[in-house]
């Protein structure tokens, strides 16, 4: 099968590995594979100039070695010599070989090697208005079957998506008039009877519907939120408020999970605008309670299709004019603009676009005429095929609720995600004049950090601080742990007093490993001393530990009869049954960051190959997820070990792979080792054989990244989830001291799922009790027995780089 991927519409971080991943698993899979330059435009201008002027398409430059076997697959199109010219950006320069009039190019292995890092797209994406045409689409057509192509990769927004199904079901008759204009044989005719179509939503305003995330979000979200912690320093320092617009015509995404994560004051997105008119009383009516308390900056957030109840926009502009005239406030705007769109893309950005790209030349090799044309969409971390027209109807079906004023139906056309993340801002930026619930149903909550500091800790003890004070509870910061209970070290936390600690890394009341166990009775006794009512612990395998250990001193101290629960942080990803917890996200954008330097350093030497050490303990989460974000060639975990015959393999892959290489264009490569993935073979001994057996070929350097990992701002999705699963720990707590409640006081016990831990399974939220999750943890290697991450991710790493083909 000969496959074709092009870029269309608004680029977005991630397009780039989108094309990579395509293009690499159709090699892998046996078939050709070519980029469309300028989307669509570059379907309907084809290669017919270049071929005018010279005659013939540009020759194909890939000298093949002799090989046998599956090697074949990858040496044979390993490249075809534009991957320097798309890469570099000089494809239209004219001297010597260009791409200038070739706009339907084939593409090998190695012409796309390293493109994830680069933001934007690089084959290009251009608005056509030729292609919206009858005689457009018939030209495109003719282009696709000339170069043999019936199968089609599009990776752009709603727009782009519909025009490429509308593209499949004019197919036939498309093909029907161009054999009648003799413009193609009946041969062509028969082989190219059908189009293979699959979509992938490059989108930074995630205003695809069916799928939780779309590509170039992530990043989108990252440059907003970088701009917030900024400007929040300078917006303390004067006490002024800014109002910052951001993207989003029709979805408020991103202006929704930047208040989340950015801790804004308000809001404005097309589909919940301010229930009450005029809504500027209510936006100064919430802004002055936080002033009256001491606030000293105010973030107020514009999506640019913002609207009022009545369908008027809501301008940044005009913002301004209301704090600065009703509330007095020294007002700036800033609109971010196309900064959003712009930079490297983000970890989640370049692991996202590598595993829809992956399912989307799957969809096209099992596609049929009679299969809908798929896009390729995510939920949690379950990639998904759903029919492309039914998510794009969905879409613009929001944007038509919105239009009717009905925005009910708007908000429940978005994914349930989207409402809660709503909620959470609503609870975490209200700052209520009474509390919620009478004093009978009010709670003393304490809070706690466990195990290494994670990025998001912070975030969910801000969230379930500012929870608890609306509801009317007391929230107890436990400081240090189960150490600073037994010393009595325990502070009530203000909704002032957390406000700035969203963007704050590590942990704020200070975490160590020490479980209750070292004294039961004296934890127990503080528990009564200080009236606790709940606990909710923030924290890796220790937290599930200590919530085991209190769970079954229940058995002998009343005072552990109250609802605990456990919200998994830690960078090492390792709780069990889980598949994210608090601080993985952060420390994989950790890693990206530090391996895309290093890479640049193996890069700029030629024929380096770096060995990258990670931290993670036992679990080899953060490394697997690393090299598959970064393109390492290697990666050694706890999970598969490593043994003097796999290092024998590598040694010979890593040769053969130098071998092929351009001379004098070798790049560097990267291998990423866990700290513990063996006690015999360490990154010294690993470092010192690929540079002694690496001969003439490469060399070999090693770094260690250990704590940078750890440190660092948390990123905007481990901020968004803390709040999100702190404010369901809250619900669970409230839930369960209700039905601890309606029990008789003198025989008040609480039930074995009062004690639980909250999990994201496949694509839902699901609480597990702590001790159901003993038979699932692996308690000597502390992980879990079974991870999503651990079998076909391993093997797609060294598939992207020909490892198995390259033995």
């Amino acid at each position: 099968m000969k496959i074709a991927i092009l870029t269309s519409g608004g680029d977005s971080a991630g397009m780039n590995a989108v094309v990579r991943s395509v293009v690499k698993t159709g090699i892998l899979k046996g078939c050709e594979m070519w980029v469309v330059r300028e989307g669509y435009e570059g379907l309907v201008r084809g290669n017919t100039e270049y071929v005018k002027e010279h005659g013939s398409d540009a020759p194909l430059l890939n000298p093949q070695p002799a090989v046998e076997g599956e090697a074949i697959k990858v040496v044979n199109s390993l490249r075809f010599g534009d991957g320097n010219l798309l890469k570099d950006g000089t494809c239209d320069h004219t001297g010597g070989r260009t791409l200038d009039g070739r706009y339907i190019v084939r593409v090998g292995f190695d012409d796309v090697r390293g493109w994830f890092a680069e933001g934007g797209t690089l084959i290009g994406t251009a608005r056509s208005k030729a292609f919206r045409t009858p005689e457009g689409r018939l030209t495109a057509a003719y282009n696709l079957i000339k170069e043999g192509i019936d199968a089609l990769v599009v990776c752009g927004g709603d727009g782009s998506l519909t025009g490429a199904d509308v593209f499949r079901s004019e197919w036939p008759s498309l093909v029907t008039e161009l054999l009648s204009q003799s413009k193609i044989t009946e041969a062509q005719a028969e082989e190219h009877a059908h189009l293979k179509i699959v979509g992938l939503v490059g989108s930074i305003d995630n205003d695809m519907s069916m799928t939780d995330m779309t590509i170039g979000a992530p990043t989108a979200l990252h440059r907003i939120c970088e701009a917030m912690d900024n400007i929040n320093s300078t917006a303390f320092s004067h006490s002024r408020a800014f109002v910052l617009e951001v993207m989003g015509r029709h979805c408020g995404w991103l202006a929704l999970l930047a208040g989340v994560a950015g801790g804004a004051d308000f809001i404005f997105i097309p589909e919940r605008p301010p229930k009450s008119m005029p809504w500027e009383d209510e936006m100064c009516e919430a802004i002055h309670r936080h002033r009256a308390v001491g606030k000293r900056k105010t973030i107020v957030i514009v999506a640019e299709g913002a609207i009022d109840i009545e369908l008027n926009p809501i301008k940044a502009e005009y913002v301004k004019e209301v704090l600065t005239e009703r509330l007095g406030l020294d007002t700036r705007v800033t609109t971010l603009g196309h900064t959003q769109r712009g930079g490297r893309p983000c970890a989640w950005d370049r692991i996202l676009p590598t595993l829809q790209g992956v399912e989307a030349v799957s969809a096209l090799l099992e596609a049929t005429p009679e299969t809908p044309s798929y896009m390729i969409g995510i939920q949690e971390n379950k990639i998904t095929r759903v029919p492309l027209m039914e998510a794009v109807e969905m879409t613009q079906a929001v944007a038509q609720a919105v239009n009717e004023k009905n925005f009910e139906k708007a908000m429940s056309l978005r994914d349930p995600e989207f409402s809660e993340s709503l909620d959470g801002f609503v609870a975490t930026s209200t700052l209520a004049t009474e509390p919620a619930l009478p004093k009978e149903k009010r709670l003393r909550i304490a809070i706690m950090h466990m195990g290494a500091p994670a990025g998001g800790m912070n975030a969910a003890t801000r969230a379930a601080v500012r929870y608890c004070l609306r509801q009317g509870h007391t929230p107890l910061a436990i400081q240090n742990g189960f150490r600073g209970l037994l010393d009595a070290n325990i502070t009530q936390l203000s909704w002032l007093g957390v406000d700035s600690w969203m963007a704050r890394g590590g942990s704020e009341l200070g975490t160590n490993r020490t479980l209750p166990s070292i004294d039961l009775g004296a934890v127990a006794a503080s528990f009564q001393k200080f009236n606790i009512d709940a606990l909710m612990m923030i924290g890796g395998f220790e937290a599930f530990n200590a919530l085991l250990i209190l769970e079954e001193g229940r058995k002998y101290y009343p005072a552990f009869h109250i609802p605990m629960v456990h919200l998994p942080a830690t960078i090492s990803n390792n709780v069990p049954m889980t598949e994210f917890s608090l601080g993985s996200d952060t420390s994989l954008n950790a890693l990206v960051d530090a391996c895309d330097a290093i890479k640049q350093s193996a890069s700029a030497s030629r024929n380096r190959v770096f060995v990258v050490e990670t931290q993670g303990g036992m679990c080899g989460y953060i490394a697997t997820m690393g090299a598959l974000a970064t393109g390492a060639c290697l990666v050694y975990t706890p999970e598969t070990g490593m043994s003097l015959d796999m290092l024998r393999r590598d040694v010979r892959f890593l040769r053969t792979r130098y071998s092929l290489d351009e001379k004098g264009k070798s790049e560097g490569r990267l291998v990423i080792r866990n700290e513990a993935a063996s006690s015999v073979y360490s990154t010294e001994v690993l470092t010192n054989m690929f540079k002694e057996e690496g001969g003439s070929l490469f060399d070999a350097r090693s770094a260690s990244l250990g704590h940078t990992l750890q440190g660092g701002v948390p990123s905007p999705i481990d901020r968004a989830r803390a709040v999100r699963l702190s404010l369901k720990c809250m619900a669970f707590i409230e839930r369960q001291h209700a039905l601890l409640q309606a029990q008789p006081a003198k025989t008040r016990q609480a039930p074995r799922d009062s004690a639980a831990v909250i999990t994201i399974q496949s694509s839902s939220i699901e609480w597990v009790p702590v001790q159901d999750m003993v038979q699932h943890a692996d308690m000597k290697n502390r992980r879990g027995k079974h991870s999503w991450w651990e079998g076909g991710v391993h093997e797609l790493i060294e598939a992207l780089v020909g490892r198995p083909s390259l033995k």
